[in-house]
């Protein structure tokens, strides 16, 4: 009898001190008003960023005339494959301009990748006079706008005589400040100095310690530098706009300004052609994003 009145006494006692009360645990879980409004002003500004990309989509599947009525159309409709065929009769050359924009973003990429590393690798782990100051040389060049070089850039391609060729693209924008200091910083904070002493011992070159021990460590680096630079150098329309003379050597961007001239505006063509060349950012951009994201937040917390 003793031991039955123990036993329920036991059972049906207070709950052990160490664990929290349900009601404490609810609370907890509730969002608050500061981290609600957070949450309400990322989701508006992601459907603010997302809403021309949606409307650029439904626009490609309308026709001209239902674009411009009032209110516009909200859902996709069934007029791509006309609007496409419009956009080839106006551009009959947009498979070519797609493929010239592949070829000088790749082209850009790769000589960013390769460049930019090496020029951080030499700002991070080796020691020479002057620098620093040659390194903030480099970021000053961030505060200049665009515009200041382009009139020298053009100059000094004609005076190669590089004018309506793609190479006038690719070379200036071989190698940036940004990717410099993108690389310099992620290579100050991921490679360890001990590792590249000890390969300098063992007789390694710079240049080889670069290639065997740096360029596999730096590989999320890379991938965000080269997402980054590929959706540039696709998007550029004041270099081609200013270097390219035939139509049939346009990239994409300034081949769908072409369509927009003094006349009525196929509307729906330019959305359809817009559509299919942003196709290959958005397939790049979701399947490395999650190398992008650790690229950007390397280094960021220290262990």
């Amino acid at each position: 009898m003793t031991t039955s009145t123990h036993f329920t006494a036991t059972s049906h006692g207070p709950a052990p001190q160490g664990r929290p009360p349900v009601a404490a645990a609810t609370r907890k879980k509730r969002l608050s008003p500061a981290l609600a409004l957070g949450y309400a002003v990322v989701l508006l500004g992601g459907l603010l960023m997302l809403m021309p990309f949606y409307f650029m989509f439904v626009f490609a599947t309308h026709t001209n005339s239902a674009i411009l009525s009032v209110p516009p159309p909200l859902w996709f409709g069934s007029a791509f494959l006309d609007n496409l065929g419009e956009l080839l009769k106006a551009l009959p050359y947009f498979w070519n301009n797609l493929g010239w924009s592949t070829y000088v973003a790749l082209a850009v990429t790769a000589l960013n990748l390769f460049f930019c590393s090496l020029a951080g690798y030499a700002f991070a782990l080796l020691d020479f006079r002057g620098r620093e100051r040659l390194f903030s040389a480099v970021m000053a060049t961030m505060l200049l706008p665009a515009f200041v070089g382009l009139v020298p850039t053009v100059l000094t391609m004609s005076w190669l005589g590089w004018m309506n060729e793609h190479r006038a693209l690719i070379v200036p924008s071989a190698c940036g400040a940004l990717g410099i200091f993108m690389m310099r910083q992620y290579i100050s904070s991921a490679v360890p100095k001990d590792l590249i002493e000890a390969a300098r011992m063992d007789g390694c070159g710079e240049f080889g310690i670069f290639l065997r021990i740096v360029w596999p460590l730096i590989t999320p680096a890379l991938g965000t530098l080269g997402l980054i630079t590929f959706i540039s150098s696709w998007n550029n329309f004041m270099g081609p706009l200013v270097i390219l003379r035939d139509m049939d050597r346009y990239t994409v961007p300034l081949a769908l300004r072409a369509l927009q001239g003094t006349g009525q505006t196929q509307w729906g063509a330019i959305c359809a052609g817009a559509a299919v060349a942003v196709l290959p950012l958005l397939l790049i951009f979701v399947m490395a994003s999650r190398r992008l994201i650790d690229g950007l937040t390397a280094g960021a917390v220290k262990s």
